[in-house]
């Protein structure tokens, strides 16, 4: 999808597979299945999605999926095959060196696990090597000593050396990245959430992170149960669907399988998805 100075991509990670009970929530089963098939374990496919913003000033990647380091304890329980990460950038003329600033939405493995590597010593190091890592502080201070609830989210190799090699940038609620590319901390899914916002020319692009992962979530009641402040998350999903619809803006979704991307309607009191690639 092109705009005056712009390029948008979306490129994935692979597939995770979680909990479809946990990841809808308060709906049924028998809600929720008519939407997405589980497997035996009653696991369902969600995509890792990344969005990459090409721009006159630099490139931008917005999450990095889990990576390829150390996930054997977590590669059966989660579904996980080998990162495409780097091939998807491949894909669009990029290397990682080209990546100027990555953008985390929250820090857990499934969004931070590909930022960095390990090298020949054990030791991680950053995948991007001139990239600004974004993070808010909030975010940033809780998963240094996440509670026990969410511990298990959260590895320090996929982010602590990001601050001993002067790559990591700390910003605390809304700040601009870049012309037309902006963060908002929201909260709501954990501590220091924060959604993507891209203005050029005449389009708008919100990267909703965890707060709508799937089009599934559009529904005001679908919030998972691993968010932390549920009640956080509806005030915030509100605002987001209501500006989507108002404003015109395109929706990219974080775990996106079937539906990627797309555009909100408001129709006789009730509001309709229209998918679109980009």
């Amino acid at each position: 999808m092109r705009s005056v100075n712009n390029t948008f991509h979306l490129i994935n990670d692979g597939t995770i597979k979680y909990d479809g009970g946990a990841f809808f929530g308060q709906l049924p089963k028998t809600v929720w299945e008519k939407y997405i098939k589980p497997d035996r374990w009653n696991r369902i496919n969600l995509g890792l999605n990344s969005l990459v913003i090409k721009t006159d000033s630099g490139n931008v990647l917005i999450n990095t999926g889990v990576g390829n380091k150390n996930i054997s304890n977590i590669k059966e329980r989660y579904g996980l095959a080998r990162s495409k990460l780097l091939n998807g950038l491949k894909e669009i003329d990029l290397l990682a060196k080209d990546i100027d600033f990555v953008i985390l939405t929250q820090l857990q493995f499934d969004h931070s696990g590909g930022c960095t590597k390990i090298d020949r010593s054990g030791k991680p190091m950053p995948v991007f090597p001139k990239a600004k890592y974004v993070i808010q502080k909030s975010c940033w201070d809780y998963s240094m000593n996440p509670g026990v609830r969410n511990k298990h989210y959260y590895n320090t190799q996929d982010f602590l050396c990001l601050d001993e090699a002067g790559q990591l940038m700390i910003v605390e609620g809304e700040k601009q990245i870049l012309p037309g590319v902006k963060v908002k901390e929201t909260g709501g899914y954990c501590i220091g959430h924060q959604v993507v916002q891209i203005e050029s020319g005449g389009d708008k692009v919100v990267f909703s992170g965890n707060l709508i992962p799937t089009s599934f979530n559009i529904e005001l009641d679908c919030i998972s149960s691993y968010d932390q402040f549920p009640e956080e998350t509806l005030v915030q999903k509100r605002k987001i669907i209501d500006t989507a619809i108002k404003e015109g803006w395109l929706l990219v979704f974080a775990y996106g399988s079937n539906h990627k991307a797309g555009y909100l309607e408001e129709r006789e009191g009730r509001v309709s998805f229209r998918p679109v690639k980009i």
